[in-house]
């Protein structure tokens, strides 16, 4: 029996629609004004049907910081905690580390797709192929140079998509040409790289920027760094941390302006402290204090967010000044096309995965749907 979400405010790729999204096991079955006779009908009384939110960001939640946990049961409760603010598609993400760590990190993945943990697209790793000169929170001790070996691991990854963060003045075109040959998705990030030296890496297989602004060489008058590198090009995605911490909403909003919208990524950057009373955490050693939303270590250096994918997409409407439409596709459309899965998430159509977010007016979740299953009754 197909079920029937009835009476819902769909945001379709026209804008909100008084629509039924019927649901065939897993897969949306069809998008239309009204159910069939025999379907079993969920009236959603007037609430907003949003796709749902893909993160290619999430260091920890729920208490669980992945380099910690890095098993299928770290990210169970990480993917756990973030579904209830609209997360439905997720990867879980390993700052720099030991390379024994990024083996367990991957095959904890693989075995969590394997075992159909609920959200679970892959894994980022982020680092530990970076420049200390924009290290940000890494420790630069993990930091190492990207070898064939280093290729070998990074890529052995069997299920899912694996994106990995790179700086690319600490390799070279041809070792970035390796990765995206062997089916890894290569972004730029916490980085140094002049803006030659940025060109060179996306024309070898760079496709991504990871938290546009933070971490990375700055646009100015005569050096256009990584930063104006990234906004040049028109066909590469960037993510942006909007909190309102991280990058000023005034940049974010000249971003916007001077590049395509539909490449721009809400990311979190997420902590264990996301879905927690209480936010204080640990970071490979180091403690970390959540003062008004940000993460911060004891010298005020920034460590990942307290951000939630639902509130990424509140302060996107608010502080750049988007349209549901415009923040909704930042949030699910856009990370879906850059991870290569446009034709299975991101949007509310015919065929996509049942993946979905049932929010307020005030775009708060009441209820997220993984897979054509909900997390909550509403």
């Amino acid at each position: 029996m197909a079920r029937a979400l009835i009476n819902a405010q769909v945001l379709t790729p026209g804008g909100l629609e008084r629509l039924t999204v019927r649901l065939d096991g897993d897969r949306i079955a069809s998008v239309g004004p009204a159910a069939e006779a025999g379907d079993q009908r969920i009236d959603l009384g007037g609430l907003l049907l949003l796709p749902g939110f893909v993160d290619t960001q999430v260091n920890g939640g729920g208490g669980v910081l992945f380099n910690e946990n890095p098993t299928v049961e770290g990210v169970e409760a990480i993917g756990a905690a973030h579904r209830r603010f609209g997360t439905t598609g997720f990867l879980p993400t390993l700052i720099s580390d030991d390379l024994s760590t990024v083996a367990a990190a991957i095959a904890a993945v693989d075995e969590a797709i394997a075992r159909g943990v609920p959200g679970v697209l892959g894994v980022h790793i982020e680092g530990p192929f970076l420049s200390p000169k924009r290290k940000g929170i890494h420790d630069d001790a993990k930091f190492r140079t990207l070898d064939e070996a280093a290729i070998a691991l990074i890529s052995s990854l069997k299920r899912g998509r694996t994106l990995v963060t790179l700086a690319p003045e600490t390799t070279t075109p041809d070792m970035i040409r390796k990765l995206a040959g062997a089916g890894v998705i290569v972004a730029a990030g916490h980085t140094n790289a002049d803006y030659a030296t940025v060109r060179a890496a996306l024309a070898a297989g760079v496709t991504g920027f990871t938290h546009l602004f933070n971490a990375m060489s700055p646009l100015t008058s005569r050096h256009p760094g990584a930063v104006g590198a990234a906004l040049e090009d028109a066909d590469s995605w960037c993510g942006v941390i909007v909190d309102g911490r991280h990058v000023h909403p005034a940049t974010l909003r000249i971003a916007m302006a001077a590049k395509r919208r539909d490449r721009f990524m809400l990311v979190t950057d997420a902590m264990p402290s996301v879905g927690l009373a209480q936010k204080d955490f640990a970071l490979q050693g180091r403690p970390i204090r959540v003062v008004d939303g940000a993460c911060l270590d004891a010298d005020g250096v920034l460590a990942g967010s307290d951000l939630d994918m639902a509130q990424a997409l509140r302060n996107a409407m608010r502080l750049c000044e988007l349209d549901l439409a415009t923040a909704s596709a930042m949030a699910s459309g856009n990370p879906a096309a850059f991870l290569g899965l446009a034709g299975q998430l991101g949007v509310v159509a015919p065929g996509r995965r049942a993946d979905l977010v049932v929010a307020d007016d005030d775009l708060h979740v009441l209820q997220a749907w993984c897979g054509g299953e909900p997390d909550r009754p509403l």
